[in-house]
């Protein structure tokens, strides 16, 4: 069966996730705000729907969606006209947007109301893990929800992980991206240290890649330039997921903190710190940049 997939929100993480959906033989039309990402998606030849009222129709089989934050997919889903009015019951909702749980249950519930199937499917990888199709995706909802959309997700994701209920995918990622917030921190000090002490950093960060201070930012994304072509310190830090969107998450990790009565305290910490980071101004610089703030003068590198 070739797919109808109506993709909302083709920015840096949905052009190449729709664009691998249209490689691999589905049919995708796609939908933006933006002009700017949806010039992009027509030079990525996706096809285009540039009237969201003209976007689904009876042969939509599959909406997935790629937004900011959950005001956006509420929006998009719960208003009128939105997607749950226009959609058949044999469609198949999939949101990949990082939202809040509260939001993604309640989106979840309207659509079940109506006999429609639908998950949470939230992504982590950065943009390097969407254009090559591999990508982490953390995924509520029902068996019976996620083994319909399975099929789609293994052709954006190399690691599918079915969390539980609606927003369980959702909370799975809040708690994997404040560990990632922290984990970038502390990368960027050890190397930081390293620089002080006139050690050489290539050397250092090899040790580490193979000792117990290994982590994701040290041995696939190091915050410094020089270590592992590719990554956005080799690029003038080229947003793969911006300090912007890492703030956002830190935000709703500290929420669920509070409302679960769990002490973060390094998550609280990395939220002070990305956030002072964007308020001056780096938010759309990739989340790897907050080594500039943690190295101080030790670093001889521009962020610009």
């Amino acid at each position: 069966m070739s797919e109808n997939i109506a993709f909302i929100g083709v920015g840096n993480m949905g052009n190449p996730m729709a664009c691998n959906l249209k490689n691999a033989g589905k049919k995708v039309k796609v939908f933006d705000v933006s002009k700017e990402m949806i010039d992009k998606a027509i030079e990525n030849n996706l096809d285009v729907e540039k009237d969201f009222g003209k976007l689904i129709n009876s042969e939509t089989s599959v909406v997935i969606t790629m937004l900011p934050e959950g005001k956006h997919s509420k929006e998009v889903y719960l208003k009128e006209n939105g997607v749950l009015d226009k959609v058949s019951k044999n469609c198949l909702l999939i949101d990949c947007s990082t939202i809040d749980i509260d939001t993604s249950k309640e989106i979840g519930k309207k659509a079940n109301e109506k006999g429609i199937k639908m998950i949470d499917a939230p992504v982590s990888g950065g943009v390097m893990g969407a254009q090559k199709a591999t990508l982490n995706i953390m995924v509520g909802g029902s068996n019976d929800a996620f083994n319909q959309a399975l099929p789609i997700l293994k052709l954006m994701g190399k690691n599918i992980y079915h969390a539980g209920e609606i927003g369980s995918g959702n909370g799975a990622k809040i708690c994997n991206n404040m560990s990632l917030g922290i984990t970038m921190i502390a990368a960027s000090e050890s190397l930081m240290l390293a620089r002080r002490l006139n050690i050489d950093l290539k050397k250092v960060h090899e040790i580490m890649k193979n000792a117990s201070g290994n982590s994701w930012p040290i041995s696939v994304y190091p915050p410094l330039p020089g270590l592992i072509e590719g990554t956005p310190s080799n690029n003038k830090y080229k947003p793969g997921f911006s300090a912007g969107m890492m703030n956002k998450d830190l935000k709703l990790a500290n929420e669920c903190a509070k409302n679960a009565n769990a002490s973060t305290p390094l998550g609280e910490m990395a939220l002070e710190i990305y956030s002072k980071f964007c308020e001056d101004g780096n938010g759309s610089k990739d989340f790897s940049a907050i080594s500039k703030v943690i190295g101080g003068d030790a670093w001889d590198y521009p962020i610009e």
